[in-house]
């Protein structure tokens, strides 16, 4: 862990409330999952001409399907993060300061 990070995780665990570390966990993760869907969003508009021969009863470009698959990656994406964040929140600061 950096000189950074250390110091950042210190103050959240000294200073900040448990909403606010839940908050802190679950941004970071909806951030890395909104860029991964982005990325991917593109990916896959640009190989939908590649793809098309295999879709039957949709067309390469259909809004809805992107739009629910994205929903999905976000729910799960929520759900991965709140977990971790879920348990981080239980832990007493000062037992996770004096065990680093």
């Amino acid at each position: 862990m950096s000189r950074n990070e250390h110091g950042k995780s210190e103050f959240v665990w000294r200073w900040a409330q448990r909403t606010d570390v839940l908050q802190i966990v679950l941004r970071q993760g909806l951030v890395l999952a909104g860029s991964g869907i982005a990325i991917g969003a593109a990916a896959a508009l640009a190989a939908t001409r590649l793809m098309a021969s295999l879709l039957f009863g949709i067309s390469p470009s259909d809004p809805l399907t992107f739009a629910s698959v994205a929903g999905l990656l976000i729910a799960v994406a929520l759900s991965a993060c709140y977990v971790p964040a879920r348990n981080a929140m239980k832990v007493d600061p000062m037992v996770a300061l004096r065990y680093e």
